[in-house]
Parts: structure tokens; sequence; C-alpha cells
């Protein structure tokens, strides 16, 4: 049972009432949704709003759980997020894509002897051993499909109330306890494997000087991990780009280094991932005609900035030449948050995000596959969302 439809409801109700902020009630509860550019930019200003209680307490406990670098805010978010930048950008980023495309080739061939395979799922648990590898905390086999399913059970139940979501948290519960081990174990070893993450996230210490507790450090070890699986859901989308639009395919191989970048934006922009964000009131203000009270409960709505047509020519059609010479606000495409990613809530691993999704379009685009008749709709009445088929190919 989905908690409600942000997708298309934040922007078609805004739009109805000409307005960026308007009031409306979730799960009985008082709540402001937000949208647009400037939206955005109050939202991340760092004075209004705050992150501490701005999650329905089981979609936390899914996708972030207390404590996580997501929940914080000024001195402490800052310190423990320039940990996750140092660990996710620069050199790990081509690190990340040369791993993808080692085990996508040897995962293709295996696909080759099944009759159809379900690309998003197989994608997850591809996913999952690269950045489990990359991490230092390898996993195969059983214990890989194991961690797979977890991961997907917290993003699937995340928008959701009643049995998917606490499938999810019980699955949750496992996997913390498999993460608190891999940090405890990584602290254990006397000779620590130079500069790998879970050697450096063991010894991280916070803003106070001491090492985090193990249930936080088992926390962010899964924040590195179900972040990185949810990318599948954009590389599904954006394979149904490629078989949605047939001339796209020629067109991206016409000239790879300029449009495979801008045809990556299109995807993160045009399919609906996480549509909103949440936040509390930290101070009183008013903005656009609209009182903000202290604690009020507010969204910011992704997807719909992504698709607002004061930002975007035709916001409903997939077009990636809107990107060629646009420079982003840090305010107007946000699949991932917004502003600056040392200082506001930004998701740190939108590097790890696009690489993968580029690596995985070369792939596709260089590989022999067909999509037979399937259900290919989006429901928007539930996020995160997929094709209904979850994207069935036949590899050749």
């Amino acid at each position: 049972m989905g908690l409600f439809s942000p997708v298309p409801f934040i922007g078609r109700h805004g739009a109805d009432l000409g307005s960026d902020a308007f009031e409306t009630r979730l799960m009985l509860r008082r709540i402001v949704c937000m949208m647009g550019e400037d939206a955005a930019r109050h939202f991340y200003d760092g004075c209004h709003f705050t992150r501490v209680g701005a999650m329905p307490a089981l979609t936390l406990r899914l996708l972030q759980d207390k404590g996580s670098v997501q929940s914080l805010d000024g001195a402490a978010h800052r310190g423990r997020k320039a940990m996750f930048l140092d660990l996710l950008t620069g050199g790990e980023v081509s690190r990340i894509g040369e791993l993808f495309d080692a085990r996508f080739a040897s995962a293709w061939d295996r696909w080759r002897h099944e009759p159809s395979v379900v690309l998003h799922d197989t994608i997850a648990e591809l996913l999952c051993d690269i950045i489990c590898a990359w991490a230092g905390v390898p996993v195969a086999g059983a214990t890989l499909a194991m961690r797979t399913r977890e991961m997907t059970a917290m993003i699937d139940g995340a928008g959701t109330i009643g049995p998917q979501a606490w499938r999810g948290l019980l699955l949750r519960q496992r996997s913390e306890r498999w993460a608190r081990a891999m940090v405890a174990g990584a602290r254990c070893r006397r000779e620590a494997a130079a500069g790998q993450p879970i050697e450096r996230l063991a010894r991280f210490r916070d803003v106070d000087g001491r090492l985090l507790d193990l249930t936080s450090a088992g926390v962010e070890l899964l924040n590195l991990i179900r972040p990185t699986v949810a990318v599948a859901r954009f590389i599904t989308f954006a394979a149904l780009a490629l078989h949605e639009h047939p001339g796209t395919a020629d067109w991206l191989r016409s000239d790879m280094k300029t449009r495979l970048p801008i045809f990556v934006q299109e995807v993160r922009r045009f399919y609906p991932f996480f549509p909103v964000i949440g936040g509390r009131v930290r101070q009183p203000f008013e903005w656009r005609d609209h009182r903000f009270a202290l604690g009020d409960w507010v969204l910011l709505g992704l997807h719909a900035t992504n698709h607002d047509p004061r930002l975007w020519d035709e916001p409903q059609r997939f077009r990636p030449e809107r990107f060629i010479d646009r420079q982003s606000s840090g305010f107007d495409l946000m699949p991932q948050g917004a502003g600056d990613h040392a200082s506001d809530h930004r998701c740190p691993g939108e590097w790890f995000t696009i690489e993968l999704i580029e690596r995985a379009v070369q792939q596709l685009l260089s590989r022999k596959y067909e999509i037979p008749e399937q259900p290919l709709t989006i429901p928007l009445n539930r996020f995160p969302t997929l094709p209904e088929s979850r994207l069935v190919i036949q590899v050749r």
C-alpha cells in the first residue's frame, strides 16, 4: 500500500493552484508541499529547514536510519559528509566503473544461457556484488543473493505501509547485523588493508573525535551499499528509454563522448526515482505568501521540479538535447537532491550513479538483445517505481 502518490500530485496540484507551496495531509498529518527552483534554494539554504524528524519513522529506518549522515545537520553533517565524499569521488569513480564493466561482461555470458532475464533484478544483484567488492566486504553465491534481497526490500518498502514495508524492515535488521560484524572485523585487524572503504569507515572519527559506534558505522556501510543497488532503477529506465526511442541508440553511437552524458542526465530528469525529500521548519518564515511555522513538516517535490515547465521546455517529453550547453544552477535538476554536495543534503554518490548508468548504457549499446512484449507502464501511484515487468530482456 503506497503512502500517497507524490510523483504526479505535487506538480499537478501546485500548477492547479498556481502556487509553489500548498498544504495537504499525509497519514492524517498536516504537510506543506513545495516545488520549483526557488523552493529548492530555500529548502537547502541551511537556515530554514532541518532534516531531523523529517521522514516517517518507518521510511527513515528503511532508507537511512537514525544517526546516519543524511539525518544530521551542521558540523556533524559536514564532517560525516566529508568522509563520504572522500570515498565516492576522484579515482574511486573510475574504479567502480571498471568493476562494473568486468562483472557485466561475465554476467552477460551467463545470461545468454537463460531464456530471459529481468533486467532490474539482475542488475541489482550485479551492483550489490560490485559495491561490496569495492568496499572490501565481498559477497558471493547465496550470500550475494541474500544481501541483494535485503537491499531491494528496503528500497521497495520505503514508499509503502503494510506488509511490504515491514518485510523490508525485518530484512534490514539482518543486514545491520552483518554490517556491524564487517565493521567490527575491520577494527580487529591489526594490518588494515590501506585505503579500503571498510577500513576507512571503521576508523573514521566524528566531529567529537570518537570512532562511530558499531551501530552507526554499520548503518553508514549500508548507506554505501543500498543506494548503489538502487541505481539499478536508473539503469532500467535508461534501457527503457533506448527501447521506447528507437533512434536514440544510433544517435548515441554517432557521438558517444558528447551525447552519452546528456542522455544520462535526461534519464535522471525524466524518470521518477525518489520523488520528494522531507524537512522540518527550524525557524518561522514567510515565502510566496505562505507562512511556515516552527516544526512544520515539508516535502520538496524533486520530480515536480524536474518537470517544472518554467525550467524545462516540454518537460513531459524525453529529449536529451535539452542538456546541450545547459549549465545547471544546482537547484533545477535534482533527482538526488540539490545544493552543494559538501554542505547540503545532496547525495554524495551522485558521481557513482552517473558513472554506473553511463557504463551500463555503453554495455547495452555494444551487445545484442531483444525486449519481448511485456507491460512497460510505469505506475505513478507508488514510489520508488519501475516498469510493471521490471524490464525483461532476451540476450542473444
